[in-house]
Protein backbone atom coordinates (compact mmCIF):
# COMPACT_ATOMS: atom_id res chain seq x y z
CA UNK A 1 0.00 0.00 0.00
CA UNK A 2 2.64 2.59 1.02
CA UNK A 3 4.32 1.99 -2.51
CA UNK A 4 1.03 2.47 -4.51
CA UNK A 5 0.89 6.03 -2.50
CA UNK A 6 4.14 6.66 -3.15
CA UNK A 7 4.07 6.53 -6.55
CA UNK A 8 0.26 7.83 -6.52
CA UNK A 9 1.71 11.30 -7.93
CA UNK A 10 3.28 9.77 -11.56
CA UNK A 11 -0.49 7.92 -11.82
CA UNK A 12 -1.10 8.93 -15.68
CA UNK A 13 -4.46 10.08 -16.12
CA UNK A 14 -6.60 11.56 -19.11
CA UNK A 15 -7.83 14.98 -18.05
CA UNK A 16 -9.57 16.01 -21.36
CA UNK A 17 -10.81 14.72 -24.45
CA UNK A 18 -12.37 16.17 -27.40
CA UNK A 19 -14.17 14.86 -30.72
CA UNK A 20 -15.66 16.98 -33.88
CA UNK A 21 -17.45 15.89 -36.89
CA UNK A 22 -17.33 18.43 -39.63
CA UNK A 23 -20.42 18.12 -42.28
CA UNK A 24 -20.09 20.80 -44.90
CA UNK A 25 -22.42 20.84 -47.40
CA UNK A 26 -19.60 22.15 -49.69
CA UNK A 27 -16.20 20.52 -49.51
CA UNK A 28 -14.22 23.74 -50.02
CA UNK A 29 -15.62 25.17 -46.89
CA UNK A 30 -14.26 21.52 -44.72
CA UNK A 31 -11.27 21.36 -42.67
CA UNK A 32 -8.26 19.82 -43.64
CA UNK A 33 -7.26 17.09 -41.32
CA UNK A 34 -4.31 19.56 -39.52
CA UNK A 35 -7.71 21.84 -38.87
CA UNK A 36 -9.83 18.78 -37.77
CA UNK A 37 -6.51 18.18 -35.19
CA UNK A 38 -6.36 21.74 -33.79
CA UNK A 39 -10.28 21.69 -33.26
CA UNK A 40 -10.52 18.87 -31.10
CA UNK A 41 -7.50 20.01 -28.60
CA UNK A 42 -8.86 23.16 -28.43
CA UNK A 43 -12.06 20.81 -27.29
CA UNK A 44 -10.23 18.66 -25.06
CA UNK A 45 -8.81 21.81 -23.12
CA UNK A 46 -12.20 23.33 -22.83
CA UNK A 47 -13.35 19.49 -21.65
CA UNK A 48 -10.53 20.12 -18.98
CA UNK A 49 -11.54 23.33 -17.81
CA UNK A 50 -7.63 24.13 -17.40
CA UNK A 51 -5.47 26.23 -19.81
CA UNK A 52 -3.10 22.94 -20.70
CA UNK A 53 -2.12 23.61 -24.12
CA UNK A 54 0.46 26.12 -23.68
CA UNK A 55 1.90 23.38 -20.94
CA UNK A 56 2.18 20.75 -23.74
CA UNK A 57 5.72 19.26 -23.48
CA UNK A 58 5.26 15.75 -25.83
CA UNK A 59 2.32 15.97 -28.39
CA UNK A 60 1.49 12.42 -30.39
CA UNK A 61 -0.14 12.50 -33.79
CA UNK A 62 -1.83 9.63 -36.23
CA UNK A 63 -0.94 9.67 -39.21
CA UNK A 64 -3.44 10.49 -41.85
CA UNK A 65 -3.54 10.04 -45.65
CA UNK A 66 -6.61 12.38 -46.86
CA UNK A 67 -4.24 15.64 -46.64
CA UNK A 68 -1.28 14.45 -48.66
CA UNK A 69 1.68 15.92 -46.70
CA UNK A 70 4.37 14.34 -44.70
CA UNK A 71 4.78 17.13 -42.13
CA UNK A 72 0.94 17.14 -40.64
CA UNK A 73 2.50 16.65 -37.17
CA UNK A 74 4.70 20.08 -37.39
CA UNK A 75 1.40 21.87 -38.89
CA UNK A 76 -0.66 20.88 -35.62
CA UNK A 77 2.44 21.77 -33.37
CA UNK A 78 2.64 25.22 -34.84
CA UNK A 79 -1.13 25.68 -34.15
CA UNK A 80 -0.56 25.33 -30.47
CA UNK A 81 0.43 28.10 -28.10
CA UNK A 82 3.95 27.31 -27.68
CA UNK A 83 5.38 24.10 -29.59
CA UNK A 84 5.96 20.86 -27.81
CA UNK A 85 9.43 19.66 -26.99
CA UNK A 86 8.79 16.44 -28.48
CA UNK A 87 6.69 16.11 -31.18
CA UNK A 88 5.91 12.35 -32.58
CA UNK A 89 4.20 10.98 -35.47
CA UNK A 90 2.98 7.32 -35.68
CA UNK A 91 4.91 5.60 -38.67
CA UNK A 92 1.27 4.97 -40.67
CA UNK A 93 -2.03 5.76 -40.16
CA UNK A 94 -2.64 2.33 -38.69
CA UNK A 95 -6.35 1.53 -36.03
CA UNK A 96 -3.50 0.79 -33.33
CA UNK A 97 -2.14 3.95 -33.45
CA UNK A 98 -3.95 5.90 -30.87
CA UNK A 99 -3.64 3.56 -28.07
CA UNK A 100 0.06 3.12 -28.92
CA UNK A 101 0.11 6.62 -28.40
CA UNK A 102 -1.87 6.73 -25.36
CA UNK A 103 0.40 3.81 -23.64
CA UNK A 104 3.33 5.98 -24.89
CA UNK A 105 2.31 9.26 -23.25
CA UNK A 106 1.14 7.18 -20.25
CA UNK A 107 4.42 5.39 -19.68
CA UNK A 108 6.59 8.93 -20.45
CA UNK A 109 4.23 10.65 -17.90
CA UNK A 110 4.57 8.05 -15.35
CA UNK A 111 8.45 8.15 -15.54
CA UNK A 112 8.39 11.99 -14.82
CA UNK A 113 9.90 12.60 -18.50
CA UNK A 114 6.54 14.57 -19.75
CA UNK A 115 4.21 16.62 -17.22
CA UNK A 116 1.03 16.99 -19.77
CA UNK A 117 0.85 15.24 -23.42
CA UNK A 118 -1.24 15.47 -25.87
CA UNK A 119 -2.53 13.06 -28.30
CA UNK A 120 -4.40 13.52 -31.96
CA UNK A 121 -5.70 12.71 -34.81
CA UNK A 122 -8.13 13.18 -37.84
CA UNK A 123 -8.73 12.62 -41.67
CA UNK A 124 -10.91 14.58 -43.77
CA UNK A 125 -12.10 11.76 -46.47
CA UNK A 126 -15.04 13.04 -46.82
CA UNK A 127 -14.23 16.10 -48.38
CA UNK A 128 -10.74 14.48 -49.87
CA UNK A 129 -12.97 12.12 -51.80
CA UNK A 130 -15.91 14.51 -52.59
CA UNK A 131 -12.42 16.86 -54.04
CA UNK A 132 -11.33 13.97 -55.93
CA UNK A 133 -14.61 12.97 -57.78
CA UNK A 134 -14.49 16.67 -58.54
CA UNK A 135 -10.95 16.44 -60.04
CA UNK A 136 -11.73 13.04 -61.42
CA UNK A 137 -11.16 14.63 -65.08
CA UNK A 138 -7.30 15.40 -63.99
CA UNK A 139 -7.02 11.72 -62.64
CA UNK A 140 -7.18 12.52 -58.95
CA UNK A 141 -7.46 9.40 -57.24
CA UNK A 142 -8.62 7.74 -54.05
CA UNK A 143 -6.35 8.38 -51.01
CA UNK A 144 -7.37 4.89 -49.53
CA UNK A 145 -6.85 2.57 -52.76
CA UNK A 146 -4.03 4.66 -53.60
CA UNK A 147 -2.35 3.25 -49.59
CA UNK A 148 -3.35 0.26 -50.04
CA UNK A 149 -1.53 -0.46 -53.55
CA UNK A 150 1.41 1.02 -52.13
CA UNK A 151 1.57 -2.06 -48.93
CA UNK A 152 0.25 -4.71 -51.45
CA UNK A 153 2.97 -7.53 -52.20
CA UNK A 154 3.20 -8.73 -56.20
CA UNK A 155 1.26 -12.05 -55.44
CA UNK A 156 -1.61 -10.81 -53.60
CA UNK A 157 -1.76 -7.91 -56.39
CA UNK A 158 -1.99 -10.31 -58.68
CA UNK A 159 -4.78 -12.04 -56.94
CA UNK A 160 -6.40 -9.05 -56.60
CA UNK A 161 -6.18 -8.78 -52.60
CA UNK A 162 -5.53 -5.44 -52.66
CA UNK A 163 -7.40 -3.44 -49.90
CA UNK A 164 -9.36 -4.29 -46.73
CA UNK A 165 -12.30 -5.47 -48.13
CA UNK A 166 -10.60 -8.48 -50.53
CA UNK A 167 -8.42 -9.52 -47.15
CA UNK A 168 -10.35 -9.50 -44.04
CA UNK A 169 -13.10 -11.92 -45.85
CA UNK A 170 -10.24 -14.57 -45.62
CA UNK A 171 -10.54 -14.06 -42.13
CA UNK A 172 -13.96 -14.05 -41.72
CA UNK A 173 -14.50 -17.41 -44.12
CA UNK A 174 -12.04 -18.92 -42.30
CA UNK A 175 -13.28 -18.71 -38.96
CA UNK A 176 -17.01 -19.47 -39.56
CA UNK A 177 -15.64 -22.53 -41.17
CA UNK A 178 -13.24 -22.82 -37.85
CA UNK A 179 -16.46 -22.68 -35.32
CA UNK A 180 -18.42 -24.88 -36.98
CA UNK A 181 -21.01 -22.45 -37.97
CA UNK A 182 -23.43 -22.03 -41.27
CA UNK A 183 -23.27 -18.88 -42.83
CA UNK A 184 -27.25 -18.27 -41.50
CA UNK A 185 -25.52 -18.44 -38.33
CA UNK A 186 -22.50 -16.49 -38.86
CA UNK A 187 -24.42 -14.02 -40.41
CA UNK A 188 -27.05 -13.63 -37.55
CA UNK A 189 -23.89 -13.05 -35.21
CA UNK A 190 -22.64 -9.94 -37.07
CA UNK A 191 -26.49 -8.75 -37.29
CA UNK A 192 -26.83 -8.90 -33.64
CA UNK A 193 -23.42 -7.09 -33.11
CA UNK A 194 -23.57 -4.57 -35.65
CA UNK A 195 -27.28 -3.84 -34.63
CA UNK A 196 -25.68 -3.42 -30.98
CA UNK A 197 -23.41 -0.71 -32.50
CA UNK A 198 -25.48 1.08 -33.92
CA UNK A 199 -27.65 1.44 -30.39
CA UNK A 200 -24.50 2.81 -28.80
CA UNK A 201 -23.96 4.98 -31.59
CA UNK A 202 -27.77 6.67 -31.31
CA UNK A 203 -26.82 7.72 -27.82
CA UNK A 204 -23.27 9.30 -28.89
CA UNK A 205 -23.84 12.46 -29.94
CA UNK A 206 -20.20 12.19 -31.46
CA UNK A 207 -20.97 9.76 -33.54
CA UNK A 208 -21.39 10.50 -37.23
CA UNK A 209 -24.59 7.40 -38.40
CA UNK A 210 -26.79 7.83 -35.15
CA UNK A 211 -30.04 5.83 -36.61
CA UNK A 212 -30.31 2.28 -34.45
CA UNK A 213 -30.50 -0.16 -36.84
CA UNK A 214 -32.22 -3.62 -36.27
CA UNK A 215 -29.98 -7.12 -37.09
CA UNK A 216 -32.68 -7.35 -40.45
CA UNK A 217 -31.47 -3.91 -41.34
CA UNK A 218 -28.43 -5.10 -41.25
CA UNK A 219 -28.45 -8.23 -43.10
CA UNK A 220 -30.99 -6.80 -45.70
CA UNK A 221 -29.10 -6.23 -49.00
CA UNK A 222 -30.79 -3.13 -50.94
CA UNK A 223 -29.42 -0.51 -52.70
CA UNK A 224 -28.04 1.36 -50.02
CA UNK A 225 -26.87 -1.79 -48.36
CA UNK A 226 -25.28 -3.97 -51.21
CA UNK A 227 -23.20 -7.29 -50.97
CA UNK A 228 -19.41 -5.63 -50.96
CA UNK A 229 -17.22 -9.36 -50.19
CA UNK A 230 -18.60 -12.27 -49.23
CA UNK A 231 -20.11 -12.09 -46.36
CA UNK A 232 -20.27 -8.39 -46.30
CA UNK A 233 -22.39 -5.88 -46.79
CA UNK A 234 -21.71 -2.16 -46.75
CA UNK A 235 -23.71 -1.91 -43.37
CA UNK A 236 -21.15 -4.44 -42.00
CA UNK A 237 -17.74 -2.46 -42.78
CA UNK A 238 -15.74 0.45 -41.93
CA UNK A 239 -17.56 3.98 -43.00
CA UNK A 240 -14.39 5.91 -44.09
CA UNK A 241 -16.28 8.84 -45.49
CA UNK A 242 -16.28 11.18 -42.52
CA UNK A 243 -14.24 14.22 -41.21
CA UNK A 244 -13.78 13.16 -37.93
CA UNK A 245 -10.93 14.51 -35.06
CA UNK A 246 -10.47 13.52 -31.53
CA UNK A 247 -8.04 14.48 -28.91
CA UNK A 248 -6.91 13.43 -25.36
CA UNK A 249 -5.26 15.23 -22.78
CA UNK A 250 -3.01 13.53 -20.65
CA UNK A 251 -1.35 14.26 -17.14
CA UNK A 252 -0.50 12.93 -13.50
CA UNK A 253 -2.44 12.74 -10.66
CA UNK A 254 -0.64 14.79 -8.01
CA UNK A 255 -0.18 17.49 -11.49
CA UNK A 256 -4.24 17.01 -11.94
CA UNK A 257 -4.87 17.86 -8.63
CA UNK A 258 -2.69 21.03 -8.68
CA UNK A 259 -4.67 22.36 -11.27
CA UNK A 260 -7.67 21.69 -9.59
CA UNK A 261 -9.53 19.34 -11.68
CA UNK A 262 -11.71 16.93 -9.62
CA UNK A 263 -10.81 13.15 -8.94
CA UNK A 264 -14.04 12.54 -10.40
CA UNK A 265 -13.22 13.73 -13.94
CA UNK A 266 -9.83 11.77 -14.05
CA UNK A 267 -9.55 8.28 -15.74
CA UNK A 268 -6.38 6.65 -15.19
CA UNK A 269 -4.43 4.94 -18.32
CA UNK A 270 -3.28 1.14 -17.02
CA UNK A 271 -0.81 -0.78 -18.69
CA UNK A 272 -1.24 -1.69 -22.37
CA UNK A 273 -0.21 -4.81 -24.03
CA UNK A 274 0.57 -4.91 -27.85
CA UNK A 275 1.79 -7.73 -30.45
CA UNK A 276 1.97 -7.69 -34.03
CA UNK A 277 1.13 -10.42 -36.63
CA UNK A 278 4.03 -10.99 -39.97
CA UNK A 279 3.32 -7.97 -42.59
CA UNK A 280 2.54 -10.30 -45.09
CA UNK A 281 -1.12 -11.77 -44.72
CA UNK A 282 -0.15 -14.51 -46.49
CA UNK A 283 2.72 -15.61 -44.54
CA UNK A 284 1.04 -16.39 -41.44
CA UNK A 285 0.08 -19.59 -39.81
CA UNK A 286 -3.73 -19.09 -40.61
CA UNK A 287 -6.61 -17.29 -40.73
CA UNK A 288 -9.08 -18.76 -38.14
CA UNK A 289 -7.23 -16.71 -35.37
CA UNK A 290 -4.53 -14.28 -34.19
CA UNK A 291 -2.03 -15.10 -31.98
CA UNK A 292 -0.58 -11.40 -31.51
CA UNK A 293 -4.68 -10.77 -30.26
CA UNK A 294 -4.37 -13.43 -27.78
CA UNK A 295 -1.47 -12.22 -26.33
CA UNK A 296 -2.62 -8.60 -26.56
CA UNK A 297 -6.07 -9.22 -24.82
CA UNK A 298 -4.06 -11.91 -22.30
CA UNK A 299 -1.81 -9.32 -20.88
CA UNK A 300 -3.28 -6.49 -20.61
CA UNK A 301 -5.85 -8.31 -18.19
CA UNK A 302 -2.99 -10.15 -16.55
CA UNK A 303 -1.01 -6.88 -16.42
CA UNK A 304 -3.81 -5.16 -14.62
CA UNK A 305 -4.56 -8.23 -12.46
CA UNK A 306 -8.19 -8.15 -13.96
CA UNK A 307 -10.32 -10.73 -15.63
CA UNK A 308 -13.24 -10.48 -18.29
CA UNK A 309 -15.75 -10.45 -15.49
CA UNK A 310 -14.42 -7.32 -14.27
CA UNK A 311 -15.31 -5.01 -16.98
CA UNK A 312 -17.77 -2.80 -17.08
CA UNK A 313 -17.48 -1.87 -20.61
CA UNK A 314 -15.15 -2.94 -23.83
CA UNK A 315 -14.34 -1.70 -27.23
CA UNK A 316 -13.27 -4.39 -29.56
CA UNK A 317 -12.22 -3.36 -33.00
CA UNK A 318 -15.35 -3.32 -35.54
CA UNK A 319 -13.78 -2.45 -38.89
CA UNK A 320 -14.94 -5.82 -40.38
CA UNK A 321 -17.32 -8.15 -38.45
CA UNK A 322 -14.66 -11.39 -37.56
CA UNK A 323 -12.37 -8.85 -35.70
CA UNK A 324 -14.61 -7.94 -32.42
CA UNK A 325 -16.09 -11.78 -33.58
CA UNK A 326 -12.43 -13.27 -32.67
CA UNK A 327 -12.20 -10.32 -29.66
CA UNK A 328 -15.04 -11.59 -27.60
CA UNK A 329 -14.49 -15.08 -28.04
CA UNK A 330 -10.94 -14.54 -26.44
CA UNK A 331 -12.98 -12.76 -23.52
CA UNK A 332 -15.73 -14.57 -23.58
CA UNK A 333 -17.78 -11.59 -24.14
CA UNK A 334 -21.43 -12.39 -24.29
CA UNK A 335 -23.34 -11.42 -27.60
CA UNK A 336 -25.68 -9.48 -26.02
CA UNK A 337 -23.51 -6.97 -24.18
CA UNK A 338 -22.53 -3.68 -26.28
CA UNK A 339 -19.04 -4.63 -28.60
CA UNK A 340 -18.12 -0.81 -28.08
CA UNK A 341 -18.46 2.36 -26.43
CA UNK A 342 -18.62 4.99 -29.43
CA UNK A 343 -20.59 2.81 -32.02
CA UNK A 344 -17.86 1.10 -34.31
CA UNK A 345 -16.14 2.25 -37.03
CA UNK A 346 -19.36 2.07 -39.42
CA UNK A 347 -21.64 4.27 -37.27
CA UNK A 348 -19.18 5.69 -34.68
CA UNK A 349 -17.02 6.39 -37.56
CA UNK A 350 -13.91 5.27 -39.32
CA UNK A 351 -11.39 7.96 -39.97
CA UNK A 352 -8.62 5.69 -40.85
CA UNK A 353 -6.12 4.91 -38.34
CA UNK A 354 -7.96 7.29 -35.80
CA UNK A 355 -11.05 5.50 -34.78
CA UNK A 356 -9.38 4.39 -31.45
CA UNK A 357 -9.30 8.22 -30.59
CA UNK A 358 -12.96 8.53 -30.30
CA UNK A 359 -13.45 5.15 -28.49
CA UNK A 360 -11.07 6.62 -25.68
CA UNK A 361 -12.53 9.71 -26.03
CA UNK A 362 -16.10 7.73 -25.32
CA UNK A 363 -14.48 5.29 -22.59
CA UNK A 364 -13.53 8.53 -20.88
CA UNK A 365 -17.02 9.97 -20.63
CA UNK A 366 -18.56 6.38 -19.69
CA UNK A 367 -15.76 5.80 -16.84
CA UNK A 368 -16.20 9.25 -15.68
CA UNK A 369 -20.04 8.33 -15.19
CA UNK A 370 -19.47 5.69 -12.73
CA UNK A 371 -18.08 2.57 -14.32
CA UNK A 372 -15.29 1.16 -13.08
CA UNK A 373 -12.71 -0.91 -16.02
CA UNK A 374 -12.85 -0.50 -19.68
CA UNK A 375 -10.87 -2.71 -22.16
CA UNK A 376 -9.92 -1.22 -25.70
CA UNK A 377 -8.38 -3.42 -28.55
CA UNK A 378 -7.14 -1.83 -31.19
CA UNK A 379 -6.22 -3.50 -34.71
CA UNK A 380 -3.92 -2.42 -37.30
CA UNK A 381 -2.76 -3.26 -41.25
CA UNK A 382 -4.69 -6.47 -42.12
CA UNK A 383 -4.92 -8.21 -38.95
CA UNK A 384 -1.45 -6.99 -38.40
CA UNK A 385 -0.61 -5.14 -34.91
CA UNK A 386 -2.65 -5.38 -32.17
CA UNK A 387 -2.62 -2.70 -28.83
CA UNK A 388 -5.06 -3.21 -25.89
CA UNK A 389 -5.02 -0.95 -22.94
CA UNK A 390 -7.15 -0.44 -19.79
CA UNK A 391 -8.73 2.80 -18.86
CA UNK A 392 -10.22 2.98 -14.92
CA UNK A 393 -12.49 5.57 -13.33
CA UNK A 394 -10.53 7.40 -11.18
CA UNK A 395 -6.80 7.95 -10.44
CA UNK A 396 -6.02 4.55 -8.29
CA UNK A 397 -3.44 2.98 -10.30
CA UNK A 398 -3.64 -1.02 -10.43
CA UNK A 399 -0.91 -1.79 -8.57
CA UNK A 400 0.83 -2.85 -12.33
CA UNK A 401 4.36 -1.61 -12.56
CA UNK A 402 5.15 0.14 -15.80
CA UNK A 403 7.31 -1.90 -18.47
CA UNK A 404 7.27 -2.54 -21.91
CA UNK A 405 4.21 -2.70 -23.96
CA UNK A 406 5.98 -5.26 -26.31
CA UNK A 407 4.25 -8.72 -25.48
CA UNK A 408 5.28 -10.63 -29.19
CA UNK A 409 7.53 -13.55 -27.14
CA UNK A 410 3.65 -14.39 -26.12
CA UNK A 411 2.77 -14.22 -28.84
CA UNK A 412 4.93 -16.06 -31.10
CA UNK A 413 4.47 -19.06 -28.43
CA UNK A 414 1.17 -19.34 -28.91
CA UNK A 415 1.74 -19.29 -33.18
CA UNK A 416 1.71 -22.30 -35.09
CA UNK A 417 3.86 -23.42 -38.00
CA UNK A 418 3.93 -20.98 -41.08
CA UNK A 419 3.79 -23.15 -44.29
CA UNK A 420 5.72 -22.19 -47.10
CA UNK A 421 4.27 -20.19 -49.72
CA UNK A 422 4.32 -21.57 -53.47
CA UNK A 423 4.46 -18.94 -56.83
CA UNK A 424 3.54 -21.90 -58.83
CA UNK A 425 1.69 -25.42 -58.31
CA UNK A 426 -0.11 -27.64 -60.49
CA UNK A 427 -2.34 -30.38 -58.62
CA UNK A 428 -4.53 -31.13 -55.47
CA UNK A 429 -5.52 -29.06 -52.91
CA UNK A 430 -8.00 -28.08 -50.53
CA UNK A 431 -9.33 -24.61 -49.98
CA UNK A 432 -7.68 -23.23 -46.59
CA UNK A 433 -10.28 -19.75 -47.57
CA UNK A 434 -11.38 -17.84 -49.84
CA UNK A 435 -12.39 -14.05 -51.16
CA UNK A 436 -15.23 -13.47 -53.01
CA UNK A 437 -16.08 -10.07 -54.67
CA UNK A 438 -19.37 -8.98 -55.12
CA UNK A 439 -20.23 -6.69 -58.33
CA UNK A 440 -22.68 -4.09 -58.48
CA UNK A 441 -24.97 -5.90 -59.97
CA UNK A 442 -24.91 -8.75 -57.04
CA UNK A 443 -23.40 -10.99 -59.29
CA UNK A 444 -20.52 -13.08 -57.75
CA UNK A 445 -16.91 -11.66 -59.41
CA UNK A 446 -13.74 -14.08 -59.31
CA UNK A 447 -13.13 -15.55 -56.49
CA UNK A 448 -9.49 -15.92 -54.69
CA UNK A 449 -8.63 -19.42 -53.49
CA UNK A 450 -5.77 -19.57 -50.61
CA UNK A 451 -5.33 -23.36 -50.29
CA UNK A 452 -3.09 -25.74 -49.14
CA UNK A 453 -1.27 -28.71 -51.12
CA UNK A 454 -1.08 -32.32 -49.56
CA UNK A 455 1.87 -31.51 -48.54
CA UNK A 456 0.69 -28.25 -46.33
CA UNK A 457 1.77 -25.85 -48.70
CA UNK A 458 -0.08 -22.36 -49.28
CA UNK A 459 -0.83 -21.49 -52.87
CA UNK A 460 -3.32 -18.53 -54.62
CA UNK A 461 -5.47 -19.24 -57.40
CA UNK A 462 -8.61 -18.06 -59.04
CA UNK A 463 -12.30 -19.41 -59.19
CA UNK A 464 -13.55 -17.54 -62.18
CA UNK A 465 -16.71 -16.06 -62.15
CA UNK A 466 -17.45 -18.67 -64.95
CA UNK A 467 -18.48 -21.16 -61.70
CA UNK A 468 -21.32 -19.31 -61.48
CA UNK A 469 -23.78 -22.26 -60.04
CA UNK A 470 -21.10 -22.82 -57.45
CA UNK A 471 -20.26 -19.43 -56.80
CA UNK A 472 -24.44 -18.65 -56.07
CA UNK A 473 -23.87 -21.66 -53.98
CA UNK A 474 -21.44 -20.05 -51.96
CA UNK A 475 -23.31 -17.02 -51.70
CA UNK A 476 -26.75 -18.51 -51.28
CA UNK A 477 -25.16 -20.81 -48.46
CA UNK A 478 -25.37 -23.84 -49.35
CA UNK A 479 -21.60 -24.80 -50.16
CA UNK A 480 -19.32 -24.00 -47.58
CA UNK A 481 -16.08 -23.46 -49.83
CA UNK A 482 -13.51 -24.21 -47.25
CA UNK A 483 -12.20 -27.15 -47.00
CA UNK A 484 -13.52 -28.33 -50.44
CA UNK A 485 -10.96 -30.29 -52.45
CA UNK A 486 -10.51 -29.76 -55.76
CA UNK A 487 -7.07 -29.35 -58.43
CA UNK A 488 -5.18 -26.42 -59.73
CA UNK A 489 -4.19 -25.73 -63.10
CA UNK A 490 -2.02 -23.09 -64.42
CA UNK A 491 -3.91 -20.66 -66.70
CA UNK A 492 -1.03 -18.85 -68.78
CA UNK A 493 2.22 -17.44 -67.76
CA UNK A 494 1.01 -15.89 -64.16
CA UNK A 495 -2.55 -17.45 -62.63
CA UNK A 496 -3.60 -20.88 -61.21
CA UNK A 497 -6.86 -21.62 -61.72
CA UNK A 498 -8.83 -23.89 -58.62
CA UNK A 499 -11.70 -26.03 -60.02
CA UNK A 500 -14.04 -28.67 -58.13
Amino acid sequence: MSRQIASGARVPVIVGVGQINDRPPDPHLGLDSAGLMEKSLILAEADSRCRLLNKIDWLGVENQISQPCADIHEQVARRLPIRPATVYLTEEPSGDGPVQLLNEAADRIARGEVEVAAIVGAEAMRTAMQLAREAGAQGAGNPLLAESQSRATSLADRYGLLTPIDVYPLYENATRAAWNLSLADAQAETAEIWSGLSRTASANPHAWLRDPLAPDDILRVTADNRRLSHPYTKLMVANNNVNQGAAVLITSRDNAVSLGIPESALVTVQRGAAAREAADFLRRDGFAHSPAMQASIAKALEFNRLSPDDLDCVELYSCFPCVPKMARRILNWPLDRPHSVYGGLTFGGGPIGNCMMHAIAAMVMRLRGGEKHGLIVANGGYMTYFHSIVLSGGAQSSGAVRQSCDVQHAADMLRGGVPPLLDHYEGPASVETFMLSIARTGDPKDATIVARTPSGARVLALLPRDEQGLLDKVVNGNLELVGQTGLIKAVGSELLRWSI
